[in-house]
């Protein structure tokens, strides 16, 4: 657990302005494509699918889908900073690599958590970035927030951070940064709580990356000739 209230939360608040990277699964347009015989088609599929979704919160709203996304769900399953059916958190990296090693963490966890499940082929997944400005975050990795970094970076358990994020909900904060316990190299990772951290920003820098994932290692590698590739192994990752 944690004993940060939200008046001590508050009054951490800093400034923060970053461009953070994050990787998707690109499989938002192939998935409804496959069922569809035209564009036209499709699109009155998609329009049909989006009004069986929950609504988007206000200030996510007028945002790209890569950016809203994340804040429409309250799945069950919790995350580091969002209990089970807590309000959505966006989730991005200040370097690719550590953004590559977050998702390849994901799906390691899958496979480990299912024993009958043959490695996983690679997968397209988008990479992109996109910024965020607030004047209302909280840095994990400075004083004095960092006296509890055993709390914060814990591989296993996301009872400490969970409630950090609750009281940092109930303190208006809007954004978390921490470190990376997925990266090899402590990459520093940041929680967006609220969506108006975006302004009116857009994704860019789009660029396709496959995945595969096998119990001993999980393997990045770009979609171009002699492209950059990362490996990270399951010891690095759990």
């Amino acid at each position: 657990m944690t004993t940060w209230t939200p008046p001590a939360l508050a009054s951490e608040a800093r400034r923060y302005t970053h461009e953070l990277w994050r990787a998707v699964e690109a499989q938002h347009t192939a998935s409804t494509m496959r069922l569809v015989d035209s564009l036209e088609e499709q699109a009155s599929l998609e329009l049909i699918l989006e009004d069986s979704k929950p609504p988007l919160p206000p200030q996510a709203r007028q945002l790209h889908y890569l950016l809203a996304t994340p804040f429409r769900y309250r799945p069950h399953g919790g995350s580091r900073f969002r209990a089970g059916f807590d309000a959505g958190v966006w989730y991005g990296a200040e370097v690719l690599r550590t953004a590559l090693a977050e998702k390849s963490y994901w799906r390691l966890r899958f496979l480990l958590d299912s024993p009958a499940t043959p490695d996983l082929k690679p997968v397209p997944h988008t990479a992109f970035r996109a910024a965020v400005r607030t004047a209302a975050a909280l840095d994990l990795t400075v004083e004095p927030l960092v006296r509890d970094r055993r709390v914060w970076t814990h591989r296993v358990s996301y009872q400490g951070t969970q409630a950090l994020g609750d009281a940092a909900r109930a303190a208006h904060i809007q954004l978390i940064r921490y470190e990376s316990v997925r990266d090899p190299e402590h990459g520093a990772c940041a929680a967006v709580l609220n969506a108006v951290a975006f302004g009116r920003g857009k994704p860019h820098s789009q660029h396709t990356w496959f995945i595969a994932a096998s119990r001993e290692r999980v393997r990045c590698a770009r979609d171009e000739r002699g492209g950059a590739t990362w490996e990270f192994t399951s010891e690095q990752l759990v």
